[in-house]
């Protein structure tokens, strides 16, 4: 390892010593939570910035990241125009959700209406520190639920987080209102190190979609290292949507967990379609006897935007299921990785797992890297996986056609029925709209692989 990929930080600034130390006395937490902060930095000072020497990174270069070029946000109110830059977003959630919050540049910018909380808590992070410590001291980023020498940017986040939200649904309380929470960088807004902690009690119930969004700075970088921790508790029932859309400046590092208990079912859906470059991890953890999983990807990338997103099924308990499908489209030289994996303990057993990766290819440029995985310890299972990578059909195109169909036309419908499966696992009608639109809009936006005379390269990457 070189020295030019550790972190400096004895560097002035930044992430650095000083850098954390001004941090540090710029918030008013308690000694659980500051002592937390401090041994995630001790964890980041010996932290190296990944390489694609290591497994995991070997086929995401990060080269061109610069981590001292960024600092940690500082509180300021958001612009007028740092707003506006981000409302249609804002209009559109709040159209189709009951209630939310919004963050912009790591500023909360509006509150959900308590009214329609049907009673859960629903509050900013920084807050909810204040006001609910011991739920915060037991769920948030515990070492058990948090490793922090994972990596780099998971050390990074858990002792320079900033901002965020609080979902708390009590037990037995049922949230009938879909909720939802927009994280938006725009104007000088440079760095965004959101959580989000989803706990639900006992027999209770909510459905949250999460967006997060960028909007252009001209030519100037951004960086999201970001975490999500949900907690599913006994027979309880999380519909969770996290639609990642930041624009193409900016870089996205984030660790997503959930733990299900007994009986407990979570609906998780995963819109990857934003950021210059991802590296996501999704794990669920199976951790209760009959508790189910059903994960939903869609991906769509064009430009040169690479997007890695490394996804865990981890069965701890008898007769629990889960259900995953990713689907990804390609344009231009962009390029998805996918690998997933299905693990199994030994007290494991009934256990039934599947997991299934698809990606089609719209360039002769494109590249799609699908790595499906099984590790298994138990002997009374039925656990299948699969990948595909494929180009758009030319026979499909030409029965089109002959139809009188126009042949971007014929792609479209081609891409959206590609897309069908996993729209149609999605219970939420305003999530599988956007989704479908947002395809939509990458499939004829800049840089399309359609062509000026409307032909479509298709050969194998």
């Amino acid at each position: 390892m070189t020295s030019s990929a550790t972190l400096k930080t004895s560097a002035a600034g930044g992430f650095g010593e000083k850098g954390f130390e001004a941090f540090l006395k710029g918030r008013d937490e308690p000694n659980w939570l500051v002592d937390r902060r401090k041994k995630a930095f001790e964890a980041l000072k010996a932290a190296n910035l990944p390489t694609m020497r290591d497994e995991e990174w070997r086929r995401t270069d990060i080269r061109a990241l610069k981590l001292d070029q960024f600092a940690p946000p500082i509180h300021y109110e958001a612009s007028i125009e740092a707003r506006n830059a981000l409302a249609e977003a804002h209009r559109t959630l709040d159209k189709s959700y009951a209630t939310g919050c919004v963050h912009v540049n790591s500023v909360l910018t509006e509150t959900p209406d308590p009214t329609k909380l049907g009673g859960a808590t629903f509050v900013d992070l920084n807050q909810a520190v204040k006001d609910h410590p011991d739920l915060l001291k037991r769920f948030l980023m515990s070492e058990s639920a948090y490793p922090l020498r994972e990596d780099l940017f998971s050390s990074l986040h858990a002792a320079f987080w900033t901002g965020g939200t609080l979902l708390y649904v009590p037990k037995g309380v049922k949230v009938a209102a879909p909720l939802y929470e927009l994280v938006g960088l725009a104007d000088a807004g440079k760095v965004d190190m959101s959580h989000c902690l989803i706990v639900l009690e006992e027999g209770s119930e909510a459905t949250f979609v999460r967006e997060t969004i960028g909007a252009s700075r001209e030519q100037s970088q951004a960086l999201h290292v970001g975490a999500v921790e949900i907690f599913v508790g006994p027979g309880a029932k999380l519909r969770f949507v996290n639609i990642q859309n930041w624009d193409d400046r900016t870089w996205h590092f984030s660790r997503e967990r959930a733990r299900v208990d007994r009986e407990g079912a979570i609906q998780w859906t995963v819109g990857a379609l934003g950021s210059r470059l991802s590296k996501v991890n999704q794990d669920v953890a199976l951790a209760g006897e009959a508790s189910r999983a059903q994960v939903n990807g869609v991906m769509f990338t064009s430009g040169r935007q690479h997007l890695a997103y490394f996804t865990r099924q981890d069965h701890q308990a008898p007769h629990a299921t889960s259900d995953l499908l990713y689907k990804g489209g390609l344009k231009d030289s962009s390029r998805i990785v996918w690998k997933g994996m299905i693990r199994v303990e030994k007290e494991a057993q009934k256990t039934d797992a599947y997991q299934k990766n698809d990606s089609l290819l719209l360039s002769q440029a494109a590249r799609a890297d699908s790595i499906p995985g099984l590790e298994i310890e138990a002997n009374d299972v039925r656990c299948t996986h699969g990948a595909t990578a494929g180009q758009v059909d030319e026979d499909m195109v030409f029965y089109l056609r002959s139809r009188g169909i126009a042949r971007e036309t014929a792609v479209r419908l081609i891409v959206e029925g590609f897309f069908a499966k996993v729209h149609d696992r999605i219970t939420l009608e305003p999530v599988r709209d956007a989704l479908r639109d947002a395809v939509a809009r990458k499939l004829h936006g800049g840089g399309s692989a359609l062509q000026a005379d409307g032909e479509i390269e298709i050969e194998e990457a």
